[in-house]
């Protein structure tokens, strides 16, 4: 029969989840035949689907994240104490809670009330909290591939170097969770989603870590050195469904794909990502440019902006403006609702620019293939990659 002070605690972890009042609940103490789990870590998490509580299982060289709703949760906790982990910590805006079980078997559960002791010591200066263990990142701070890859130190903070591209990391992670959360995605099987010119695999990790086990993620990248090294890492850290492979974007398969990912893509090879995403008829693209140079040779300045297009650099931004106008135009041609946005603040990266694409419908309308050409036609555009890829012709009086 369980013990008095765990039935006081569970029937309090069930009023608090059922109530949404959790800030977060944790489990130590691991005792079960899995050697490797050390610690399971709970907060809430509001889905498409409503309210649920997002467990993370912090392994030795792994986590892995599952979400559950409150009914649900109750009972996958119940069971792991005991079985898993011997104590528990329980936060709400107004209490701790917390559950021990002692060397000799016993159980002791403490509850103090935050609040009651805050207000008995309003004398005493309040404490200073750091803001970084405050914050509730999307990917944790201490995640064990965010060691391995060089982002985080031991203690989980970012490394003095790398503070930019944590941020870039977890404001990816965000977008992402909110983009395929508006998308039309298959839930019967594993999605299949591909990192194009992934380089280091950072965000790839960042995709796999989000989605755990309910997507295969590969990541695609022409330097066999960077794919040896990518893969040893995702073994190391526990990725069992990530994989990198080398190859170039332009001939990359195109069958059985729902979400695709192409960051700084190099000039056209944005356009053959999206190409393939396209052809692929994956539900949600997900691109931000990089070296638009095509269309710089073909720009023809209308004469009210002759003489502003004198200067390079108005050049250069008026080739990177007109070339993401475009692929936004064709894309919204190919069936898909899209939306250009700052990814990252340009004082983390220049190269800021997302455009992020959702299917909804069928490819062809005449009316906006019309706007294209318009579009063309009034800055000299002849030919562009992405136009070519979707046999789109810029030319031609028909839709």
């Amino acid at each position: 029969m369980p013990a008095p002070q765990l039935v006081k605690f569970i029937a309090l972890l069930d009023t608090t989840l059922a109530e949404g009042s959790l800030d977060k609940l944790t489990l130590g103490k691991p005792c079960g035949e899995d050697e490797t789990l050390k610690k399971l870590m709970v907060r809430p998490v509001q889905l498409k689907t409503g309210l649920h509580y997002s467990f993370v299982y912090r392994h030795a060289t792994r986590d892995i994240t599952k979400n559950h709703t409150p009914a649900r949760a109750v009972e996958e906790i119940t069971s792991a104490l005991g079985r898993d982990f011997l104590d528990a910590h329980l936060f709400t805006p107004t209490q701790h809670a917390q559950f021990e079980t002692k060397a000799d078997g016993t159980a002791r559960l403490k509850i103090t009330n935050p609040a009651s002791k805050e207000k008995s010591h309003a004398t005493k200066a309040p404490a200073i909290k750091s803001h970084d263990k405050e914050r509730h990142y999307v990917i944790p701070a201490d995640a064990p591939w965010l060691r391995m890859l060089g982002i985080t130190n031991d203690h989980g903070h970012p490394r003095e170097n790398k503070a930019d591209k944590f941020r870039q990391i977890q404001k990816f992670a965000e977008l992402i969770t909110h983009l395929t959360a508006e998308t039309d995605l298959p839930t019967e099987r594993l999605l299949q989603i591909a990192d194009m010119g992934c380089g280091k695999g950072y965000l790839t990790f960042a995709v796999a870590a989000l989605f755990g086990e309910s997507a295969q993620v590969h990541g695609i990248e022409r330097r066999a050195d960077l794919v040896d090294l990518n893969n040893r890492h995702a073994e190391e850290c526990g990725f069992p469904n990530l994989k990198f492979s080398v190859g170039d974007i332009s001939d990359q398969p195109v069958a059985d794909l729902d979400v695709l990912i192409a960051l700084h893509a190099c000039d056209t090879a944005t356009d053959d990502a999206l190409a393939a995403g396209i052809a692929a008829e994956a539900p949600l693209l997900i691109v931000s440019p990089c070296c638009q140079k095509e269309l710089r040779p073909q720009l023809t300045a209308p004469p009210v902006l002759h003489d502003a297009l004198q200067h390079g650099i108005f050049q250069e931004r008026q080739a990177e403006f007109v070339t993401d106008a475009m692929r936004a135009q064709l894309l919204e041609w190919s069936g898909y609702r899209t939306k250009v946005f700052e990814f990252i603040s340009t004082e983390h990266t220049a190269k800021n620019l997302m455009i992020a694409a959702v299917k909804e419908r069928p490819a062809g309308d005449p009316k906006i293939a019309t706007r294209i050409r318009e579009f063309a036609i009034f800055y000299g555009i002849t030919q562009h990659h992405l136009a070519q890829r979707l046999s789109f012709d810029l030319n031609s009086t028909q839709s």
